[in-house]
């Protein structure tokens, strides 16, 4: 049986026995403590909370999760993996255990032929927790003898998301593989032989503090008790499909065959392989959904989440022999092909992905180069200072700085001898993480307790937003925050969170910035300088009581500046009608990765493998400009995201749309999914124009323009700009870029020659120095300071073209020292006579540069330093002639 069969059979019996078949949530979490979705239930926890009211009693759906805790084991055994599937049915305060477990056992041993999986009633077993005698009573009902029925403890039979949230006590469902894969004793003997198939949790309790697996603490019960079950897809068609483990299922194991194909290899021939092919078919299906979901490669977040692991695939295809071939686009073809039977959307987004994952295998390979340079300076520090250890910052560096997996540094330092500071490393990188997680979160919540927005959503309702008509409303004060609590009233000077029940103001989001303004009340005025939208439903107003108190109920006016709205509004209609251009001179690979609208100026991400060319730019905004002039009608209506998709309405990746979505067009040119606000029509943009593209990241390009006034003032100093240079160079416009490019060119000339004869001048000197070395105790020493402006190259050039000048048998040390711009420069130089009698540059160099204020180091022949006091240069010099004779006598 197929993955998408048993998915389509597991969602129609539970949609036929009352259940909604939900789709599966973005693998974008939107709780805020996690990173990305890691279990079927977690689209459902604000509903298991009660933190909001859910739409339906029963749900059903199939939900993509990734898992990243244990990803160093994936591949090193059949079943570990970070990308994987969860069946699951939910009950919201409906059905308990007396409901969950018939329902489990009838999907389970109904026949195949009547829509059922067909399991063997004898090859079952089950465990509850430890005292639910409920759940075992249940179970012997529904035809489960006692000797198959175990009991576990907290370490299997208790459930939680390993974060504070809903938990509970859970009954697992086990299927007995035959003697062939172990022992005889049911589940607690040998889980090789009994896999587990089925997990019904029944979620009762709230959980505060969550320490580990097993210990945590118990807040106490859930408003409701809820069932929250979980079908892992791929160990079920593992059973289903009569193969050994998760990596043979029809899914992976096409993955699998091309990695193998195209490495030249072969899956089951040495373990060493198949890890490595293991890895590759798991990351590339967890690489491709993720993309498929809008998150983009970058060292923090989720972003580094996906980096890690197309960068581990890529890894791992090198271990196979893959050597500098690019192999990415044969396997992202090959596990869209794989997946879309269950995600039709991937075949709509296929040139996209493709260019975000060959785009990050472009920059790794060459990261690879760079990054391995760079790796080995920090191992040639390392062993000068006598160390056998790197440092976590250094690992950090790497990783941070130049995208250097981790696993791959340790490899490469045993490989060395040497061994890395692994708590180190994995400190600093919990350190960004946790920075990055609660910068977003504070962003949207200004640090309050979620619970205290779902205690006022869930008195006042779904606020009103009545902003894409007006720019005032009448309204009710329904909330006060102050520090993250819920306040009755604030008085002048607090700095607040206020909801109205109705407003005017837009919250951010969707690349859109919030509106300003003021409220009003009969005995206060706050002013408002941001808008979040921290849960569903609910607009939040943060800003300063500016005058007198407000209270919880009192009547409110609140006012937008709507010369700030007019020019976001611009911004925003720009937004779209710029991305259609850009589609449609590149193709619709182009997609939007990310904007902002801020007031008249925007910046517009989107994929792209490489750089834009300046024509494609013209081209563009001559373009969209053309559309201005026409002056189309910019109109927004609600339609089913079904009949907004068939239309062609372009959806911004990342965010979440409902079954109802809003579309707004600007004429026939431009369609797309988008909850912001616009102008009325196209000519009110006045004009756009583009200043220019740069990379904001692998296979991401950034377009930054101007619209409206802003365009026109800034072209209006470009044309005063030329004016005047067209004045001073006495050249008409036109002849401009010819006449500048020529003076550059012999400025340039200028400089060099200039650069030729200070350098001759400094090395004339050379003989000079040389012949009136000094002799400290058997070693010719040369002290000098070199005229200010000279450059740090000339120092060294000088020092060791003085060095050269010295018999070989003679021992002789170089110091050059000058000010090449305000902070000063020290150059060693030791030849090989001399550093057979102990003197070393870069000792010598340490020293000078502890005189100077800085530091410095090098190689024994030839060692640079520096520091930040200039007038210590005559101290520097004779410290190095003191260290020379204290090294000789």
């Amino acid at each position: 049986m197929e993955s998408a069969e048993i998915a389509r059979r597991f969602l129609r019996f539970f949609e036929e026995n009352g259940h909604t078949v939900v789709p599966s949530a973005s693998l974008v979490a939107e709780d805020p403590t996690l990173l990305l979705v890691n279990a079927g239930m977690v689209p459902f926890k604000p509903y298991f909370l009660g933190q909001q009211k859910p739409p339906f009693r029963r749900a059903t759906s199939l939900q993509k999760c990734v898992r990243t805790l244990d990803i160093d084991e994936v591949g090193k055994t059949p079943r570990h993996a970070s990308f994987f599937q969860m069946l699951g049915n939910f009950s919201f305060g409906d059905y308990f255990k007396e409901g969950a477990i018939p329902f489990a056992w009838e999907l389970l041993t109904r026949p195949v032929s009547e829509g059922g999986f067909g399991f063997p009633e004898d090859r079952l077993w089950v465990t509850v927790y430890l005292d639910d005698d409920e759940a075992q009573e249940i179970w012997r009902k529904v035809g489960v003898p006692a000797e198959r029925i175990q009991r576990r403890g907290l370490a299997d039979n208790y459930w939680h998301m390993g974060v504070p949230g809903p938990g509970g006590p859970c009954s697992e469902i086990y299927y007995d593989r035959g003697p062939q894969y172990g022992r005889e004793g049911g589940p607690i003997a040998d889980e090789n032989r009994y896999l587990e198939v089925w997990n019904l949790v029944f979620m009762q309790e709230q959980l505060s503090a969550v320490r580990s697996k097993t210990d945590f603490d118990v807040a106490g019960p859930l408003p409701a008790k809820n069932i929250d079950t979980g079908m892992g897809l791929e160990r079920m068609a593992a059973i289903l499909q009569g193969v050994d483990n998760i990596y043979e299922i029809d899914t992976t194991s096409k993955i699998i065959k091309r990695a193998a194909e195209l490495t030249e290899t072969r899956y089951g021939r040495d373990e060493r392989s198949d890890i490595c092919l293991r890895v590759v078919a798991d990351h590339m299906r967890a690489g491709v959904m993720l993309v498929g979901d809008g998150v983009l490669p970058s060292n923090e977040g989720r972003g580094y989440v996906l980096r890690r692991m197309l960068r581990r695939t890529i890894r791992n295809l090198r271990l196979l022999g893959a050597g500098e071939e690019r192999y990415m686009r044969e396997l992202t073809a090959t596990t869209i092909e794989a997946m879309s039977g269950l995600y039709p959307e991937l075949k709509t987004e296929e040139a996209r992905i493709h260019t975000v994952i060959e785009a990050e295998e472009a920059s790794f390979l060459g990261t690879l180069r760079t990054g391995t340079a760079i790796f080995d300076a920090a191992v040639a520090e390392t062993k000068r200072k006598g160390g056998t250890v790197l440092s976590g910052e250094q690992v950090f560096q790497l990783h941070d700085t130049y995208g250097f997996p981790i696993d791959l540094t340790l490899e490469m330092a045993a490989e060395q001898g040497l061994k890395v500071d692994e708590e180190g490393f994995r400190r600093l990188m919990q350190e960004q993480r946790e920075r990055a997680k609660a910068d977003a979160k504070a962003k949207k919540t200004g640090h309050a307790d979620i619970s205290v927005f779902s205690g006022i959503l869930e008195k006042a309702g779904k606020i009103d937003f009545v902003g894409y008509d007006r720019t005032t409303a009448e309204a009710t004060v329904v909330g006060l925050i102050v520090n993250g609590v819920s306040v009755p009233a604030a008085g002048e000077g607090t700095s607040l969170e206020i909801v109205l029940d109705r407003t005017p103001f837009y919250a951010e989001g969707g690349g859109q910035l919030a509106d300003q303004g003021v409220i009003r009340t009969s005995g206060a005025e706050i002013e408002v300088l941001d808008v979040q939208s921290p849960i569903d439903g609910l607009i939040v107003h943060r800003g300063k009581v500016r005058s007198g108190e407000v209270l919880v109920g009192d009547q409110a006016h609140a006012e937008i500046d709507v010369e700030r709205r007019r020019a976001i509004s611009r911004s925003h209609t720009a937004t779209h009608m710029v991305h259609r251009g850009f589609r449609n001179a590149l193709g619709e690979s182009a997609a939007q990765a990310g904007s902002e609208n801020s007031p008249g100026r925007f910046r517009f991400d989107f994929t792209s493998a490489g750089a834009v060319p300046p024509s494609v730019l013209r081209d563009v905004e001559d373009e969209v400009n053309a559309v201005l002039i026409n002056d189309l009608p910019v109109r927004a209506f609600y339609t089913s995201q079904a009949e907004a998709r068939a239309m062609g309405a372009l959806a911004l990746f990342g965010e979440k749309y409902g079954d109802e979505v809003r579309v707004v067009e600007v004429g026939d040119y431009s369609r797309e999914l988008c909850g912001g606000t616009h102008v009325a029509t196209s000519g009110q943009l006045g004009l756009i124009k583009i200043l220019g593209e740069s990379s904001v990241g692998a296979g991401v390009r950034r377009v930054e323009a101007l619209v409206g006034l802003d365009a026109f003032r800034f072209l209006a100093k470009e044309s005063v700009l030329v004016s005047q240079l067209s004045e001073q160079l006495k050249a008409r416009r036109e002849e401009l870029p010819e006449r500048i490019e020529g003076i550059v060119s012999r400025l340039r000339a200028a400089e060099k020659e200039l650069e030729r004869l200070r350098s001759a001048q400094v090395l004339a000197v050379a003989g000079e120095l040389a012949a009136g070395a000094r002799d400290v105790h058997g070693v010719s020493l040369v002290t000098h300071r070199a005229p200010d402006g000279t450059t740090a190259d000339d120092l060294r050039k000088l020092a060791l073209d003085v060095r050269g000048r010295f018999p070989a048998d003679r021992a002789a040390v170089v110091v050059v020292a000058g000010v090449p711009a305000n902070r000063p420069v020290v150059v060693v130089a030791a030849n090989e006579a001399a550093r057979e009698r102990g003197v070393k540059a870069g000792q010598l160099v340490g020293v000078a540069a502890k005189a100077l204020g800085g530091g410095g180091g090098g190689r024994d022949d030839v060692a640079q330093g520096g520091g930040s006091r200039p007038e210590a240069i005559e101290d520097a010099l004779r410290a190095v002639e003191a260290a020379v004779a204290s090294a000789q006598s």
